[in-house]
């Protein structure tokens, strides 16, 4: 398993993390996701450690804390081998601090991840979401308060817009607090936005990307086809609806492009859909799931190889689709893009 380093951070991840939303199944949403319990997450760490991938990424919003829980409880004994990160900003509870970036919830909220996990410190912590109410700089001193106390050492954001995580950069160089080092995103085939803006942002201020949902939400498995719809017991059937949108006949072409590609190599769809993400820049990690151990020996198969040229271009002429403005207006000027 290649590692990469964090950003500009000196901590080196894993190509590949494992993604405890299949932890659990507390509630019909990540049912659908899975419900692996102690027993079966402590299995499924053991093949990961196997195989090199020693970075385990959970949320406390993951089946209301239980993913945690079960995780805290998979890894005893275990944790000088591997690395965690979690996630906090969405709402956690009913009270009015029991969300966002404020002092008063992150605090909390660290210290609830701490007790469920049973550890003493996150070696990653990223904000979930990005909170448009809470100044950035409140936000950041508490997480520089978090890292200096030890409970923390290192941390990201997740789904931001570009202009607020450059914001945030931009008052951690001010102030001396700690950087994101890490922006876990939301990138596949299936969705390329990530490339528009935040791709840039992160390759010129020094941010990782950790990939969430690789495999499109479920979609780019090759179980999806023309005339094949999603089978029940699938997440991609069984919360069909939620997720980004996508147009139909682009996923079947890209599907149709993958099966190719899959072919060529000797290796399964969602096997080159995930080596498509690995070979791209500023991708620190790509965070991987898994029901069971088949599913997860299938995914770490990713691993070790490299697409050609002429694959990778086959794969992105398939999935490409036409960005919003203003980076359609920017490409139209190429002797002005970044190493011209």
């Amino acid at each position: 398993m290649d590692h990469n380093r964090l950003g500009k951070s000196g901590l080196r991840v894993p190509e590949l993390s494992f993604g405890t939303g299949t932890f659990g199944g507390g509630n019909d949403f990540f049912k659908a996701w899975g419900s692996t319990d102690a027993g079966g997450a402590s299995r499924l760490i053991d093949v990961c450690l196997e195989h090199g991938v020693s970075m385990f990424d959970s949320a406390d919003v993951y089946s209301d804390g239980l993913a945690e829980q079960i995780l805290g409880q998979a890894i005893k004994g275990k944790r000088n081998r591997l690395l965690i990160s979690t996630k906090v900003t969405f709402p956690s509870g009913p009270g009015a601090n029991d969300f966002g970036s404020s002092r008063q919830h992150l605090i909390e909220a660290v210290d609830q991840c701490l007790q469920r996990l049973q550890v003493e410190h996150i070696d990653l912590l990223q904000l979930h979401g990005q909170d448009n109410n809470t100044p950035v700089e409140e936000t950041l001193s508490t997480l520089d308060q978090l890292v200096r106390s030890g409970k923390v050492r290192y941390i990201g954001g997740s789904n931001f817009s570009g202009w607020h995580l450059m914001k945030s950069l931009a008052v951690s160089e001010r102030y001396g607090y700690p950087r994101h080092v890490a922006h876990q995103v939301y990138y596949s085939l299936l969705n390329r936005d990530y490339e528009w803006e935040l791709m840039p942002l992160a390759e010129d201020q020094g941010v990782g990307a950790m990939v969430w949902s690789p495999l499109g939400w479920g979609k780019l498995t090759g179980k999806i086809r023309r005339g094949q719809p999603a089978k029940p017991g699938t997440r991609a059937h069984d919360i069909a609806g939620t997720g980004p949108s996508f147009e139909e006949e682009r996923l079947f072409r890209i599907v149709d492009a993958l099966d190719v590609v899959a072919e060529q190599t000797g290796k399964t769809i969602p096997q080159v859909a995930l080596n498509w993400l690995l070979g791209k820049k500023t991708i620190s990690s790509v965070i991987i799931g898994a029901r069971d151990e088949q599913q997860l020996i299938d995914n770490i198969g990713a691993t070790g190889w490299r697409l050609s040229a002429e694959q990778n271009a086959l794969l992105e002429q398939a999935s490409d689709v036409s960005p919003a403005y203003p980076v359609w207006h920017q490409r139209g000027f190429p002797m002005l893009a970044r190493g011209s």
